[in-house]
């Protein structure tokens, strides 16, 4: 039912809009029906208004519904009245709302198709009843009027020789299959318009894009006295977008949802996978017309209700279906009983759980129930009357009750189901049920005889080792550098965890970037943010885990011992041992086989892509002889065979064998030199590996062993090593799933979870299918090049054997002839002169040393050019606004006391109340001394006060001394992740600010644990206004794609201000692996989020701000262009105030005094206030320079204009010729 915004527009996707709700039920235990049930239901909805979102129009809410039981007698009286039929007895009928096009002959055609499939299932249609419904007594908005559907009530009755339960099956098939008639095909030109909300014996529902308060006014029926259930599930929706979308309000047909699944397309691309296996004796040869069983553009929620409801179609009952699908957190369960760990493990032998943030309610009409996620991150509450009644909701309050007939009370708790039986007329206790279900059948016996452990494989004598006369041609032709082992590989085996770093990524994208780099570092991970949250997967470890099946899968709708027939990994890196026994597997009937992923090097670039399509045609003609392990292996690579980078070959193996449904049946594993860091491994299980062998980077690390740069004492031999990075690496991964709030290694595996910056559409639609790649860039060709680069440099004529002759390109550090880093010693030097003394001709050099192309070409911006003459002629610089109000627009970034010292916090504070900006506390409190000006009339207090998820230093006072109060959600050097200041940074004085004890760490989880979601997120802004009526209320999020939808539910929670901040921030401390692969550049973020929000026409609502590298006027300019009317500034005034960027501030070791708590180098600050303010008017001198040569007077007319900006001529570069900044560049249009 979406009009105008169901597809993409400029940086917006639908596919990415998220929802947060709430939800509830009342029912009578017994199964009496009554009038009371639906007036409760309704009352309960409306208590719910504050979990609802409304659009730009108040009157036009983003959905309410409510489903009860199919109403036999009010449908009895209007059905005679209206259409002279008197209805079959009672469950000899289907009937069901269906939103209809409003262009008659198309809606005409619609009930056409529905006629001929009722005839063809051998069932007969009453008739059709047109709903009532009063738009203007609702009140109805503008938008949701635009977009509603005419909406009819079908009616079918039974065949006479069927059951009730066989007529279910046949109504399903009716519906699966006009849906897939009407809406997947090109001929409905309004098939967005068509859909069945319900069609059922049992159930009916009633929804649309209406604010809660609207839906019994809309829905005349709802107002009948006759209309009796003995059940109501309700929820009200706060969708991050305005954008009208009926059919996305809930109930769905069998749920309603609280929450979001994280992992929705892994599970959508399982189920299409699954399809080719399936086989079922109720549906027989009809089963294919079910297919897909998850419809295609449809939501997380709908997709969750489309697997649940086949499932339990099919033959499987409600409460197993769900257990199935969204499991409680049994591996590390210890006090779990055996039966129940046994009915846990068989199941995910079959199904990978839907992981993520939820509160389900779900019902088929014979029972009604609820459950948690794992995590139990949504709220859900009940109350059990002395009247029989049961009510559930997303909080307390919502019904008023006599607490004299309250009989029990309660919540739902992490993976534990609620659930009434009406058929049994009691509810039914978690342990009940799930006894119930462990022991139809002997799941530990079938566990016992058919899984299969690593372990009993049968051993293999010749396990390759370190071959080292090959070794370091190998590593160069696999893109290893000395940064690599001494970054990377050798931090991660001794601390056994991501190395750290800091400072942020200031190097030149991978598209840009005029080295060779691997397809890995074209991906950047995406991230949890407001409307779910991340998990801390150190401190929520009992409910992470690694632990998967692998190998071919049965038929998912049926149960038998060898559905169990799986091999069981615990995580999913193998020793060399562990490849070898796969490898030469030929035990209990499994076969494998080894598909070799080199090609010729005379081949040339074109040679990539010919070979990915031979690796994919023999892993299928693999599957079809009945192999069940794939190993994908560039063992082979030599001086006359390059790689083909293995997450391209594994990525369209696993595409091609989900698009013909037989990727379940292999289990698919890599042999690879090229994987080495914990990015490279979630990226290969994130587009479906099921097994990592990293053989080179074990190498690597035992030759770093033999050349004494590992302690033997610590490592006393090869196996050791192996096992630390393993360890190292499986933390690593943990933490990635928890950044996006996944639990479960089975649920991230497929999950594709990343946003691709800079490859072509030929390269994503081949092997990472539907993954964002927004920019295009580079295709096969380029990648062959880069491939065949590598290749050159490790086979060059002169053999090496040293593994310090390895490259070292300056990635992580700057050097000379290496990567591209913005942030270069010349920049420094110029930009530190210009500060410290005021010089104008060396701000001069600073600017165009980072405008120049050459270093623009870092970065996205240094691909725009200003298009003079568009707004006007050139103008007198006289005629520009004044530097004195441009810089009031600037902000310094969020930058804690503990993190930084307090001589260097105090100076920005200064230097930002001197010039009318901001500074920002950081998440570390502020001294209340401050809020006290100097007797100079200096103040060092900073204008905004940080609430981060730690809440350090957040009190009333500190609250009260704002002027904007920001609430931290991620930052752009780790977004999904907390922070640790650890306790030898923690003095007195640090301890005193905090509110916490001297010399112990300080945490700052992922999430703020009171928001889970978007509505969460509503109620604490409104808190703050509450607490400091005047301060601006701001909300911190970072670039990633669908940022710009996540805004604009930011925006209808009532936030002032949305800064957007970019990948390239500096940081004190983060993991390398974030500081380089997470988040998106700013320009990204901020043209995504500036479309979308004019695009929902809520715009206005909010002044946006942008941050992260930004340097110079220019940058500024084009932050205003692409959006924003703030702009931030964070690592340059740390630069003017004498930082030289050696990346050593999680060491505590600054030199210069700035990022440490060190008495004695603290002493070496030597910043000063006018430091700061004298790059700040530099910046915006150099902005007024190019607003008078654009023609604009005014900031703020050049806020959003993109007009202005056109991508530069790039076809010189190897690799930026590619890309397309059209998408970026879209000026969006008001609806």
């Amino acid at each position: 039912m979406t009009t105008q915004l169901n597809s993409s527009h400029g940086l917006y996707d639908p596919h990415y809009e998220h929802d947060s709700c709430g939800v509830g039920m009342v029912a009578h235990i017994k199964g009496i029906a009554s009038r009371s049930i639906i007036d409760d239901g309704y009352e309960l909805l409306k208590s719910m208004e504050h979990r609802a979102g409304v659009g730009a129009q108040p009157n036009s809410g983003d959905g309410a519904g409510i489903l009860t039981a199919l109403p036999y007698k009010f449908l009895s009286r209007v059905i005679f009245q209206e259409l002279g039929i008197d209805l079959p007895e009672q469950g000899r009928f289907g009937a069901g709302l269906v939103f209809l096009p409003k262009d008659l002959p198309q809606r005409q055609n619609c009930k056409r198709i529905v006629k001929n499939l009722v005839d063809q299932h051998g069932q007969l249609l009453l008739g059709w009843r047109v709903v009532p419904v009063a738009l203007d007594s609702a009140d109805i908005g503008t938008a949701a009027r635009l977009s509603e559907p005419h909406i009819e009530q079908l009616l079918v009755e039974a065949a006479p020789d069927i059951s009730q339960e066989e007529f279910e099956r046949k109504l399903y098939l009716i519906r699966k299959s006009a849906s897939h008639l009407l809406c997947a095909g090109d001929s409905l030109s309004q098939s967005e318009m068509f859909y069945i909300c319900s069609l059922s014996t049992r159930v009916m529902v009633y929804k649309g894009m209406l604010r809660t308060l609207q839906l019994m006014d809309y829905f005349i029926d709802l107002q009948a006295t006759d209309y009796v259930s003995h059940l109501a599930m309700v929820h009200a929706r706060f969708s991050t977008n305005t954008f009208p979308s009926w059919d996305r309000a809930h109930p769905m047909r069998m749920i309603a949802h609280n929450g979001e699944i994280n992992t929705f397309r892994g599970n959508r691309n399982w189920m299409r996978a699954r399809e080719g296996s399936m086989e079922s004796d109720i549906f027989g040869d009809q089963l294919e017309a079910v297919f897909p069983v998850i419809e295609s553009n449809c939501s997380d929620t709908s997709g969750l209700d489309n697997a649940l409801d086949f499932l339990t179609v099919t033959g499987r009952t409600l409460p197993e279906s769900v257990l199935m699908m969204i499991p409680e957190a049994w591996q590390k369960h210890e006090l779990m009983t055996a039966s129940k760990r046994a009915f846990y493990e068989y199941h995910s032998s079959m199904m990978e759980p839907w992981d993520g943030p939820s509160s389900v309610t779900f019902t088929d009409g014979r029972c009604i129930g609820a459950v948690l996620d794992r995590n139990g991150l949504r709220p859900s509450r009940y109350y059990v009357t002395s009247d029989d009644r049961v009510i559930m909701s997303s909080e307390v309050g919502v019904l008023e009750l006599d607490p004299t007939m309250i009989k029990e009370k309660g919540r739902l708790q992490p993976g534990r189901m609620f659930l009434v039986d009406f058929e049994k007329g009691r509810l039914v206790p978690d342990d009940e049920i799930k006894e119930s279900l462990t022991n139809q059948r002997p799941y530990g016996q079938w566990l016992a005889e058919q899984k299969i452990e690593l372990s009993e494989l049968p051993k293999v004598d010749d396990v390759p080792g370190l071959s080292e006369e090959t070794l370091v041609p190998r590593l160069r032709a696999f893109g290893y550098t000395r940064e690599t082992l001494d970054f990377m590989l050798i931090p991660l085996v001794l601390e056994q965890r991501d190395p750290i770093g800091s400072m942020g990524n200031d190097s030149a994208l991978a598209c840009l970037s005029d080295q060779p780099r691997l397809v890995y570092d074209y991906f950047k991970q995406l991230f949890a943010q407001v409307t779910n949250p991340a998990i801390d997967s150190i401190r929520e470890d009992v409910i992470m885990s690694l632990e998967c099946f692998i190998g071919p899968e049965k038929n998912l709708l049926s149960t038998t011992p060898s559905h169990c027939h799986r091999l069981r990994l615990m995580q999913p890196i193998l020793t060399q041992s562990d490849l070898a026994a796969l490898k030469a597997l030929d035990y209990r009937g499994w076969k494998s086989a080894t598909i070799d992923i080199t090609f010729p090097e005379a081949d040339g670039p074109a040679g990539l892509k010919t070979a990915i399509e031979r690796i994919c045609a023999e892993a299928e003609a693999a599957v079809d002889d009945g192999i069940n392990i794939v190993v994908l292996s560039d063992r082979l690579v030599s001086n006359q065979n390059a790689p083909v980078s293995t997450l391209l070959a594994a990525g369209a193996v696993h595409q091609r064998l989900v698009r013909t449904s037989k990727r379940t049946r292999i289990g698919l594993v890599v042999e690879t030199g090229e994987a080495s860091e914990v990015h490279h491994h979630c990226l290969l299980v994130g587009f479906g590996v099921d097994a990592i062998n990293p053989y080179l980077a074990f190498e690597a690390l035992w030759q770093a062993r033999r050349d004494s740069r590992l302690d033997a004492e610590h490592f006393p031999d090869d196996h050791s090593i192996v096992e630390a990075y393993r360890k190292g690496v499986a933390k690593g991964i943990l933490k990635v799933m928890g950044k996006m709030g996944i639990s479960t290694l089975q649920s991230y595996k497929g999950a594709q979870i990343f946003e691709a910056v800079g490859l072509q559409d030929e390269v994503i639609d081949l092997c990472f299918t539907e993954t964002a790649s927004r920019l295009q860039g580079v295709g096969f060709d380029v990648l062959g090049v880069e491939i065949l680069r590598r290749h050159h440099l490790g086979y060059a004529e002169t053999p090496l054997v040293d593994t310090g002759t390895l490259p070292n390109p300056g990635e992580y550090h700057w050097r000379p002839g290496g990567q591209k880093h913005a942030w270069e010693p010349k920049a420094i030097s110029s930009l530190q002169r210009a500060a410290q003394q005021n010089s104008a001709q060396a701000y001069r050099e600073f600017s165009d040393t980072i405008n120049s192309e050459a270093s623009g070409r870092c970065t996205l911006r240094g691909l725009m050019h200003l298009r003079e003459g568009v707004a006007g002629p050139a103008i007198s610089i006289d005629s520009v606004e004044p530097a004195s109000e441009i810089v009031k627009r600037f902000c310094t970034g969020a930058m804690s006391f503990g993190s930084v010292s307090p001589e260097a916090h105090e100076t920005l504070a200064i230097a930002m109340n001197r010039v009318g900006g901001k500074s920002n506390t950081g998440e570390g409190g502020e001294d209340p001394q401050r809020f006290k000006p100097l007797p100079n009339g200096d103040l060092k207090r900073s204008a905004i006060k940080q609430v981060a998820s730690g809440r350090f230093g957040v009190t009333s006072w500190y609250l009260a001394n704002a002027d904007e109060i920001q609430i931290k959600i991620s930052q752009g050097a780790k977004p999904g992740e907390g922070g640790e200041l650890p306790g030898s940074k923690v003095d007195a004085t640090i301890a005193k600010i905090r509110y916490s004890t001297p010399g112990v760490g300080l945490i700052s989880p992922p999430p703020h644990h009171d928001i889970y979601s978007i509505e969460d997120l509503s109620q604490l802004i409104y808190d703050l206004k509450n607490a400091n009526p005047v301060a601006r209320i701001s909300v911190k999020l970072v670039s990633e794609v669908g940022v710009g939808t996540i805004a604009a539910g930011v925006a209808k929670a009532h936030a002032d201000h949305i800064l957007i901040s970019g990948d390239s921030g500096g940081t004190g401390a983060s993991p390398l692996t974030s500081i380089k692969h997470a988040g998106l550049p700013w320009e990204l973020g901020i043209a995504e989020t500036h479309q979308t929000l004019v695009m929902n026409d809520l715009r206005s609502r909010v002044t946006l701000q942008t941050d992260g590298g930004i340097k110079t006027g220019r940058d500024v300019v084009i932050g205003a262009l692409l959006g924003a009317e703030e702009i931030g500034f964070s690592t340059a005034p740390l630069i003017a105030l004498g930082c030289i960027m050696m990346r050593k501030c999680h060491l505590n070791t600054c030199p210069v005094g700035i990022a440490t708590q060190d008495p004695v180098l603290r002493e070496k600050f030597h910043g000063l206030p006018e430091n700061v303010v004298n790059y700040l008017f530099f910046v915006a001198e150099e902005v007024r320079t190019i607003m008078a040569q654009l023609g604009v007077r005014n900031f703020i007319d050049m806020v959003g204009k993109t007009e202005i900006l056109e991508s530069s001529a790039v076809v010189s570069h190897w690799k930026a010729s590619g890309l397309d900044l059209s998408r970026l560049l879209e000026s969006p249009k008001k609806p």
